[in-house]
This record gives structure tokens, C-alpha cells and sequence, in this order.
């Protein structure tokens, strides 16, 4: 009954405030207590029992309660922090106050005449203790973060205690050492303290109450200057918190160390509840927006880790202010690299686990926020990255995206994982161990609905991104360059492809060189420079082992003539415009398996009807994101000038895109269709991607002309195919002929044994399209990432219903 009646009493008190004209003495205490002392509501009821309207009327109408109630919590807060919180009455006032600051922050941020608030300083609230004068005071923002960072070390609270006393003689709080109360063992810290679920929902509720405080970044809109520095995540992660070093650590720590399968024991997660799993969730959301930091300003990106001593130890390294980035950027030790991509790793494979009792294993729904982090520390911490691509270990990253990559085509609220799935592989590629580890055999079985194929990681990762061009939505059209670009990226290293992904890649240069797509946008003829430049590097590069896509070449020669033969008059492009209802021919099946799709898959679903989804800004085009650098013969990568760029054979087939051309041209019928129906449906959203709608009008002018084909044909770099088929395929023919030939096999024997030594042009220069950092992709990054917070955070809704300016909630 005690619990009915303090929600009762609760209720009483926000009615009173709410209906209150008149200003409440701060010095009100028994007015005041009303809200935290004498009740045990849980963050639903205080959700449930203030509503949206109420705290909006009091906002309004007497701004200076609102005000007071927000001080006055933030008080009991800081006593909190000072005292210790020793007493069971004490937490649980301290637990009311986060509650009632989580419901109430949105509505603050939401107002801009409210924004400054926390950033003004109340009288008497020094900064040095009680007796400074006011001009020390310290913002209510710095109080408030300041002693949530304290009750996150306060022993018997968030800690277990180290030592077994009476409260007489319990651990001063500011006295001791965080560093020693670090929450769970990893890097920097080899102790790992005994689980204790209450310490864990306590800390969950102070995480979420920090989440709270950073999200007024979802209250701004989204600019490109990155000097708009969120002031909450600025102070947090500055030397101001004593506790940044140990929190770092502790979130990191928490993150990397969970195991959601346990012992395995079937459907354990149906009988026990998991406290873990919200404390990782939490941690992992506060740790990925501490490091939403544009390194393309700074001058210092990363430090590069070398430090000497322990683990993280210099107190004033150079590198970014932001401490959090900082420590991320220095952590060198072997071991903990290896703790943190063995725990990302398990955990982004969570949710492909395979068992024989349908949902007998747990399933984490945190993989998109593991994905933001693992892209930042393989952005911010480069020795990382070296670390990631040293073993085959990368490889147990890459299957869990592909995984991810391949589920989420057809699903329109999904297309920020897709985008960021795409980065990641896209910062991979960038390095030439990536390509080499894809020649690893493939025998995991991951249920993927993509044809059955024996082969190599890389065969998987082409057969998986023709399935997303070939049968995604049609959002993820500006992928498409992205996605070829990764490709070519790893081509000059993939020592042998499987047939089904041979066939796969002459598909895409079938579909992508109709005169209808290679006529009807600006830069549809781009995707055919890539693919070319992928079959070139192949040929050139890894010759020997390649004998099923030399076969698929040979046997799709005509693909190759009808592009060197491609028409240039006005008369002819008008015709190859108005083939647009004729739809080139699916590939020929030359593996009778190749329809079966793997077994246990379940077909790629678009999403359920009224999914929310949260809008991205723009991501820029490849030319940005990308700079190409040439590989030497010793295997180093020099960044090419781009002036040098403009007499290179292929031109630079990236650098006409501007930033927003929609793709028009379709690819096989069956995708047709589905774009067409997708047009119908958006026709009724009117879309917030500036970029589109930029460029509708700017598409609606372009005309394709004799001159702009000639541009770019002359530049097809077709010298390398043209000769290895003037070679082979009489070579083939005679075979045929002579030995009545009909099976494949026999001409894959014959061309396994082939050489073009001496026969090929003189190998070109290997050219990678490295990621560099820029202002865009931060952007995007940010509103990415805070939409998906935004969405994940339904129990209790934080922000639902609040005016967010970052990205607009849209319904499927």
C-alpha cells in the first residue's frame, strides 16, 4: 500500500506546482521534499506521473519553480556526492532526483530561451566550497555533472566498499583513489569486482541521467561547423573530472567484458533477469557520444600510442582536449587490444548465433552502437586498426557487417546501419592486409539468404554486395559507389574467386552498361570505371589463381565489346534512353546451386508498416569521403596530388560526383519494380535529404550529349580485357572445336594452366581509395548516432515527444 500512496503524494505535489501562480521559496524544504523524500517511484512512474504538458505549463507559466525544482534536485545531488549517501534514505533521494532530472532535461533543452540555464551560476554555490565569493560560483551544468561522476565511485552505491565498517568509519568519498574502484577488469585494470546487481541498476540510472545531459545536441540542427562543441560532453571529458580516467576505463571495460550467452545454458535468459545488459547498453551509448569528436579539425588527430609505462599514464599528452578521445587514441598494449576486439567481436556475433531450440540464446539489440565504437577506435586509435588487420581476427568483424549489411537491405528504417556497415568496410579496405585476409576459406555458416557458394571471405563479401545493389531499396543507391570502391580496394589482392562471385561481378558490369543506365545520370558511368579498374587489377595482379573469373569474362566477352563499340551520336543515346522498359537478361546459371539460398536463412524483410526510423544528413560522394594513394612496389602507399590524378588512364571517375545527383537507371526487372513501387510510396513522404531535392531540379536540366559521352569512353581503360581476349578466347575456341568440348571443367583446366606473361600491357600502377576523415562524415555520424539512442531508449521514452531538431522521427 506504502508504494500507492507515495505515488499518490507524489502526484499531489506536481499538481501543486503545476497549479502554483505564485513562486515557491527555495528555502520551502517541506514543499520541496515532496518530490524526492518520501517516495519510491521508479523512473516509469515518474514518467507516467509528470506529464509532457505539465512540466511545458510550468515552464511557461512559472519559469522560476521549474527553475528552483531543477536546482533544488541538483542540491540533493551534490549532498549526496559530498556525504557519501551512506543510508539507504539517502540513495534512494538520490535515485528520485536522477529520475526526476531525466524526465525533466528534454523540456529545458527543447526551449532556447531555457538552453543557458544549467550554464548559469546559482548564488552561493562556490566553486571552492562554501565561503567563495558568488563570481566563483559554478555553473549548475558543472554541479550537476561533477557529482553524478562522484556517485558513480561511491562505495556501497556504485562500488563495493573496500573496506568491512560501520558508517563511523566509511571511506570518505573524495579521499579515495576511482583508479582502485574501476568497474570491471580489462584494459588498465586486472581486478575484476564481484557482480552485484543493485550497484548495476544504480549505475544504469546515473548513466542514463548523464545521456540526458549530452542530449541537447539533439536539439540543435545539424551544421557542418564543428566548432559547435556539445558543452556537456565538453566538460565531462575534461581534466575539470578527476573521475575521467577510471569512468573511461570502467565504461570501456564493461562494454568489452560482457558475455549475454553466459554459461550457455539454454533459455537462462527467460529465468533470470540479466542487470548486466542495461549497464552495457547505457555504457555504450555514453561512451560512443564522449568520442563524437571531428578529428578532420584537429591538427592531432590521434596520438599514435606511443607512450611509455603503463597502459594510459602521461597526465598532459598533446592530442585533443576531449580526454576520453584522448585515452581512446593512447591505449598500446597487445593484450588490451586484443580484450577489446575479442569482446566487440562476441558480442556483434550475438544476434547471427545459431542453436538447435528456436530463442534458446539470448540476442542483444546494442550492434549498432558496438558498430559506432568499434569505428571509433579504429578512427581514432590507429595503432588499433594495425592490430585489427594483423590476424585473421578481422574477418570476425566482417562477418557479423555483412551479416548485418545483407538483413537490412530491404528495410528502409535500417539504412543508417547499412551506411555505417559500409564505412567500416570502407576504412578496412583502405588497407592492403584487409584484401589479403579475405583469401581466407569461408566455413562458417552464417544463415544469410545469398546462394550457396564454397569459397573465400572475399567471395562472401562480393556475392553479399551484389544482393544489396541488385535487390536493397532504393535509399541505398548512393551506396553504390561506396560499395564498388571497397572492391576495388581489395581486387588487387584476392588470389582466387569462386565462380558464383565471378558471375556475380559480370552481372553488376552487365546491368551497369546498358546504354539506358550509362545514359539517364551524370555519373551512372562511374560504377563502370570501378568495376573495370576491379577486373584490371584482378588480371594484372593475381592472374594464376583467377581461372573462373577469366572464364566468366571470356564467356561475357560481348559486355566488354558492346562498351568498346558504344554509340556516341545524339540519335543513338536518344535510342538507348528509350530502351529504358528493356531490361537486360538475368546471368545464365552456370552453377545449378546457385538459386538455393543457405540453409536456416530467412529472406531479407522490408520493415513493419509505422517503424520509426530518424532522418541522416547527406553523406558526402566518394571523391570526398576517399584520396587515392598508389601502392609501390615495396608495398608502401604514397598519397597521390590531385593534379597528378588528371593524366591517370581511367581519369578520376570519382571526382564529377557532386555531392547529391540522385541515381536514376535501374538494374534488373525484378528491381525495377521494386524501385518504381518505391517511388509511389515516397512520392506521398516528402523527403528531408536535402541532397535529393537539390538535385531533382538540377537532374531535371541534364541532358546527356555526344561530347559528355566522349569524355569518359575514351578514358574506359579497356587495353588489359581487350588484350587477354584477343589472346584467349581463339586459344578456347580451337579447344572446343578440337576436343568437342562442352564442359566447363576442361576449359577452367586449361585456363588454370594459361599464362599472359609478356602478352599484357605493362601493369598499372595499384591505386587505393583510402577514407580520410571530413567535416560531412561527422555530421553524419552524429545525427546517426543520436537517432539511434533516440529510438533505443523507449523504456522510459526520454525524448519522445520533444521538439528534436537533429533529424526528423518519421514513420515507415
Amino acid at each position: 500500500m506504502g508504494s500507492a500512496d507515495s505515488k499518490l503524494n507524489f502526484r499531489k505535489a506536481v499538481i501543486q506546482l503545476t497549479t502554483k501562480t505564485q513562486p515557491v521559496e527555495a528555502t520551502d524544504d517541506a514543499f520541496w521534499d515532496q518530490f524526492w523524500a518520501d517516495t519510491a517511484t521508479s523512473v516509469q512512474d515518474v514518467f507516467a506521473l509528470v506529464p509532457a504538458a505539465e512540466i511545458r505549463a510550468v515552464r511557461e507559466e512559472s519559469p522560476s519553480n521549474l527553475a528552483t525544482l531543477c536546482y533544488k534536485a541538483v542540491e540533493k545531488l551534490v549532498q549526496g556526492a559530498e556525504s557519501g549517501c551512506h543510508t539507504e534514505k539517502e540513495r534512494q533521494i538520490i535515485l528520485n532526483c536522477c529520475r526526476l532530472l531525466t524526465r525533466i532535461l528534454p523540456y529545458i533543452f527543447e526551449d532556447p530561451d531555457w538552453r543557458g540555464f544549467f550554464w548559469s551560476t546559482v548564488p552561493g554555490a562556490g566553486r571552492g566550497g562554501g565561503d567563495e565569493d558568488d563570481e566563483n560560483a559554478r555553473p549548475l551544468a558543472e554541479s550537476l555533472l561533477l557529482a553524478v561522476t562522484d556517485l558513480l565511485f561511491c562505495p556501497d552505491f556504485t562500488v563495493q566498499s573496500h573496506r568491512r565498517s560501520t558508517v563511523d568509519t566509511a571511506e570518505d568519498i573524495h579521499s579515495i583513489d576511482s583508479c582502485e574502484y574501476i568497474w570491471e577488469a580489462g584494459v588498465g585494470f586486472a581486478h575484476s569486482p564481484q557482480p552485484n546487481y543493485i550497484h548495476d541498476l544504480n549505475r544504469t540510472e546515473l548513466l542514463k541521467l548523464l545521456l540526458t545531459c549530452f542530449s541537447e545536441a539533439m536539439y540543435l540542427p545539424p551544421s557542418s561547423d564543428s566548432s559547435n562543441t556539445n558543452p556537456w560532453v565538453q566538460f565531462f571529458c575534461s581534466a575539470e573530472n578527476r573521475h575521467a580516467l577510471p569512468l573511461f576505463t570502467s565504461l570501456l571495460n564493461v562494454v568489452c567484458a560482457y558475455d549475454p550467452v553466459g554459461y550457455g545454458i539454454p533459455y537462462n535468459h527467460l529465468l533470470f533477469s540479466d542487470y548486466r545488459e542495461p549497464l552495457v547498453e547505457e555504457a555504450a551509448q555514453v561512451l560512443i557520444v564522449t568520442l563524437d569528436y571531428d578529428s578532420s579539425t584537429s591538427s592531432s588527430p590521434t596520438v599514435d600510442g606511443t607512450t611509455t609505462g603503463t597502459a594510459m599514464d602521461d597526465v598532459d599528452p598533446p592530442g585533443p582536449d576531449n580526454l576520453f578521445v584522448n585515452y581512446l587514441s593512447r591505449i598500446h598494449r597487445e593484450e588490451d587490444f586484443q580484450f577489446i576486439l575479442k569482446g566487440v567481436a562476441r558480442l556483434l556475433s550475438n544476434p547471427l548465433v545459431q542453436t538447435y531450440l528456436p530463442n534458446s540464446a539470448k540476442k542483444i539489440q546494442f550492434h549498432q552502437e558496438l558498430l559506432v565504437l568499434f569505428w571509433k577506435l579504429c578512427d581514432f586509435n590507429k595503432k588499433f586498426l594495425f592490430f585489427v588487420l594483423k590476424s585473421s581476427d578481422v574477418l570476425d568483424i566482417l562477418v557479423p557487417i555483412l551479416y548485418f549489411l545483407n538483413d537490412a537491405r530491404a528495410d528502409q528504417s535500417r539504412v543508417g546501419l547499412m551506411h555505417i556497415g559500409v564505412f567500416i568496410l570502407l576504412l578496412l579496405s583502405g588497407e592492403r592486409n584487409f584484401g589479403v585476409r579475405l583469401n581466407k576459406p569461408y566455413s562458417v555458416r552464417v544463415p544469410m539468404d545469398i546462394p550457396v557458394f564454397t569459397g573465400t571471405h572475399a567471395d562472401l563479401l562480393i556475392i553479399v554486395f551484389h544482393k544489396i545493389i541488385t535487390s536493397g531499396h532504393q535509399r541505398l543507391q548512393p551506396l553504390f559507389d561506396c560499395l564498388l570502391t571497397i572492391v576495388v580496394n581489395v581486387s588487387p589482392y584476392l588470389k582466387s574467386l569462386s565462380m558464383v562471385a565471378a558471375n556475380k561481378l559480370l552481372h553488376l558490369l552487365e546491368a551497369f552498361s546498358t546504354t539506358w543506365f550509362l545514359f539517364s545520370a551524370v555519373q551512372n558511368h562511374h560504377l563502370v570505371f570501378f568495376l573495370l579498374e576491379v577486373f584490371n587489377n584482378i588480371i594484372q595482379y593475381q592472374f594464376d589463381g583467377n581461372s573462373n573469373l577469366v572464364y566468366a569474362v571470356i564467356r561475357k566477352r560481348n559486355v566488354f565489346h558492346q562498351l568498346a563499340n558504344l554509340p556516341t551520336d545524339s540519335q543513338a543515346i536518344q535510342k538507348g534512353l528509350q530502351r529504358k522498359k528493356r531490361t537486360p537478361e538475368p546471368i545464365s546459371r552456370t552453377n545449378s546451386q546457385e538459386g538455393v539460398s543457405m540453409e536456416g536463412s530467412r529472406p531479407a524483410a522490408p520493415a513493419e508498416p509505422g517503424t520509426l526510423k530518424t532522418s541522416l544528413v547527406a553523406t558526402p560522394g566518394i571523391d570526398k569521403l576517399t584520396e587515392k594513394s598508389q601502392v609501390s612496389e615495396d608495398g608502401t602507399m604514397r598519397s597521390l596530388e590531385p593534379e597528378s590524378l588528371q593524366s591517370s588512364p581511367e581519369g578520376n571517375p570519382s571526382s564529377a560526383v557532386s555531392d547529391g545527383e540522385p541515381w536514376s537507371g535501374k538494374l534488373d526487372e525484378d528491381t525495377a519494380l521494386k524501385v518504381n513501387r518505391l517511388n509511389d510510396k515516397e512520392a506521398s513522404h516528402p523527403r528531408r535529404d536535402r541532397r535529393r531535392l537539390s538535385s531533382a531540379s538540377s537532374s531535371g536540366q541534364w541532358t546527356p550529349s555526344p561530347d559528355w559521352v566522349m569524355s569518359w569512353k575514351s578514358k574506359l581503360p579497356l587495353q588489359t580485357i581487350m588484350r587477354l581476349l584477343q589472346v584467349l578466347v581463339p586459344q578456347v575456341e580451337k579447344i572446343c572445336i578440337d576436343k568437342g568440348l562442352t564442359d566447363e571443367s576442361e576449359i577452367l583446366k586449361f585456363l588454370q594452366h594459361g599464362t599472359l606473361v609478356g602478352l599484357l600491357p605493362v601493369p598499372h600502377p595499384i591505386l587505393i581509395r583510402k577514407y580520410q576523415a571530413n567535416s560531412g562524415t561527422a555530421m553524419w555520424f552524429r545525427t546517426y548516432m543520436w537517432g539511434v539512442i533516440y529510438l533505443r531508449n523507449v523504456d522510459p521514452p526520454i525524448w519522445y515527444d520533444t521538439d528534436v531538431k537533429l533529424f526528423e522521427i518519421q514513420r515507415v
